[in-house]
């Protein structure tokens, strides 16, 4: 562990070490393995997403599948950020991680992780628009809202990460450095400062917390009103098909914001729980996206068919 003097004579950390994820040591090169699958499939997947609504005209110009090709970015970055530090922890390499890519780790997760949260909230409100406006649609939700809307998720997301990192990292950090995470969060940081965080577990438990449980509840809403209105649909083949376009996306929203609330709500929390479910909404939720929504979207893989054959969706 390696540490520097300032002026005052603290001792302070120039490195962290990341226990990462408990494990039998026997099962270091199965769960490497796996996590190489994962990281594979995720950025694959993603990337084939991306590439669908890039190359199809149809879909490019179309809001829902702006959010969703956005959504698949997102995906492909927040995988790179988390996974490879996990597989690093299954191999014999150093666990350590330098001060400022600790910072690095724990800006980019949060800013990747708010941006996700306000992208899925306007992919609600995008549904909402569609199925229960669905006359002035065209109006209240054409391609230059849906960018500007983007843009603003992004810079919400920045500024959320820069906040975060700032208040973690201006603490004074002088031993021990051993991080029992698999990555740099908050939670598990915070444990190791030299000072009180009880300022700190407060703008945490508002900032990601609440912020995340409000977009959880717009989105409930959202789909309150969106199933009221579909259930106004006097065809069986309507309500199937608004039903089924809706779904994907609830689905992959519960996925992600119930672990998300879970490790969040929970300030000061040291459950052996919390790692396995944050493995879930930083290493599973990105590879069942693209699942998710291809396998539930006749559009999209109308669309991957075309690509697949290399036609053009305009023949």
């Amino acid at each position: 562990m390696e540490k520097t003097k300032n002026n005052s004579m603290e001792t302070k950390l120039t490195d962290f070490i990341l226990l990462g994820l408990s494990h039998p040591p026997n099962l270091r090169t199965f769960l490497f393995l796996v996590f190489l699958v994962i990281y594979i499939l995720t950025q694959l997947g993603n990337m084939l997403i991306l590439l669908t609504v890039w190359t199809d005209p149809q879909l490019h110009i179309r809001p829902m599948y702006i959010l969703l090709g956005v959504l698949s970015f997102l995906d492909m970055w927040l995988s790179t950020v988390i996974v490879p530090r996990i597989m690093l922890s299954f191999t014999p390499a150093s666990k350590t991680i330098q001060f400022g890519g600790c910072i690095a780790q724990l800006y980019s997760f949060h800013f990747l992780g708010s941006t996700q949260c306000f992208l899925y909230t306007l992919m609600a409100y995008d549904r909402y628009l569609a199925i229960c406006q669905p006359l002035h649609y065209p109006v209240l939700m054409n391609g230059r809202l849906c960018t500007m809307l983007v843009a603003g998720a992004w810079v919400a997301g920045s500024i959320h990460g820069a906040i975060q990192a700032t208040l973690t990292f201006q603490l004074p950090y002088c031993g021990p450095n051993q991080v029992d995470y698999f990555f740099c969060d908050i939670p598990a940081v915070l444990r190791l400062a030299c000072a009180d965080t009880t300022v700190n577990e407060l703008v945490t438990f508002v900032d990601i917390g609440v912020v995340a449980a409000s977009c959880f509840l717009l989105i409930l809403l959202s789909y309150a009103n969106i199933v009221y209105a579909i259930l106004q649909i006097r065809t069986a083949d309507g309500r199937h098909k608004a039903f089924s376009t809706c779904g994907s996306h609830l689905t992959v929203v519960t996925v992600y914001y119930v672990p998300c609330i879970f490790i969040y709500l929970r300030p000061g929390s040291k459950s052996p729980l919390d790692g396995a479910v944050a493995v879930f909404y930083t290493v599973v939720t990105p590879l069942l996206n693209p699942l998710i929504y291809t396998l539930r979207n006749k559009e999209v893989k109308s669309a991957l068919r075309k690509l697949a054959r290399g036609g053009s969706a305009t023949k």
